[in-house]
């Protein structure tokens, strides 16, 4: 439980603040699946972030923080203290020039579609991944022989109290990472160097991933994409399809049958069922090829 006194500073302190508790973790990640947070804010500025994380360093309350929560797993006990959430009040974009920056909470749609309106060209590979900038950065997310690493310039992360712009070889960006998963610094928003480019032509690139996306990936079933990290030297998707287990299902959690790197949500999955999905997942394929399957999405909160 969530002390009280923190609580009642947030009405005092922050009366503008949107903020919630005892709230389904399922409401905001795309697997659907996830138990309560003790507490969860949506910060509309930065002014408002900081007074939000000095509230919670003086009562004591932990602090996690999501944008889209589509490469997440709550646990179904929930997550304990504050959940901070980035999303449309930290989404401004600016175009000028080859550059393009913006706020941790645009969706990655949003942003590349705001630069192929400027006629900026090199954020296509991220239109159809369904996370936010903060996040993606976090990550160094990618798809489609692209990634976040490729374009960005520098990027505004709040550490230790201050806000500090980090160039493009400080963040320390490699597969799956950034200096930010070592550091825990929050990502308020990045710059991207980006190519000039027709914008009808960027457009037919954009269009030509998503129908590629809509041949090979079960958009229609609630995920966290892809669930593994890609193993040296090989592809999850190809690991798990050779094991045999698409279709493989623990409660409402299912190895999707489009496409074995994704576990989906048939209905009514819990964060047990992936959870043990996930596990005989990497077992069977350890079995099967010798390789060990790293998860690529963030488990977080505690069990039932």
């Amino acid at each position: 439980m969530i002390d009280q006194a923190f609580l009642n500073a947030l009405k005092t302190e922050m009366p503008q603040l949107t903020w919630q508790t005892d709230v389904p973790m399922s409401r905001y990640t795309t697997l659907r699946v996830g138990g309560p947070a003790d507490c969860l804010a949506e910060p509309g500025s930065s002014d408002e972030l900081g007074t939000l994380l000095e509230l919670a360093g003086r009562y004591r309350v932990p602090v996690t923080v999501i944008g889209n929560g589509s490469n997440l797993l709550v646990r179904d006990g929930g997550i304990r203290g504050l959940v901070i959430r980035f999303g449309r009040a930290f989404s401004a974009c600016e175009a000028a020039g080859e550059t393009i920056a913006a706020q941790s909470g645009i969706l990655l749609s949003d942003l590349s579609q705001q630069a192929q309106n400027a006629g900026l060209s090199g954020l296509e590979f991220a239109s159809g991944i369904p996370g936010t900038l903060g996040g993606a950065v976090v990550m160094n997310a990618g798809a489609y022989g692209g990634e976040i690493a490729q374009v960005i310039e520098s990027a505004e992360v709040l550490s230790e109290g201050r806000i500090i712009t980090v160039d493009h070889d400080a963040l320390e960006l490699s597969y799956r990472h950034s200096r930010m998963q070592r550091t825990g610094e929050l990502v308020l928003s990045a710059r991207f160097r980006l190519s000039k480019d027709d914008p009808a032509a960027i457009r037919e690139r954009m269009a030509d991933l998503r129908i590629r996306r809509q041949e090979k990936q079960p958009l229609n079933l609630p995920s966290a994409g892809s669930f593994f990290k890609r193993p040296a030297g090989a592809y999850a998707a190809q690991l798990i399809d050779e094991a045999g287990l698409k279709g493989c299902r623990m409660g409402g959690a299912m190895v999707s049958e489009k496409h074995a790197g994704f576990l989906v949500n048939v209905g009514n999955a819990t964060a047990a069922d992936f959870l043990m999905l996930m596990r005989q997942v990497q077992e069977t394929v350890y079995k099967n090829s010798g390789f060990e399957l790293e998860p690529e999405v963030r488990i977080i909160g505690e069990d039932a």
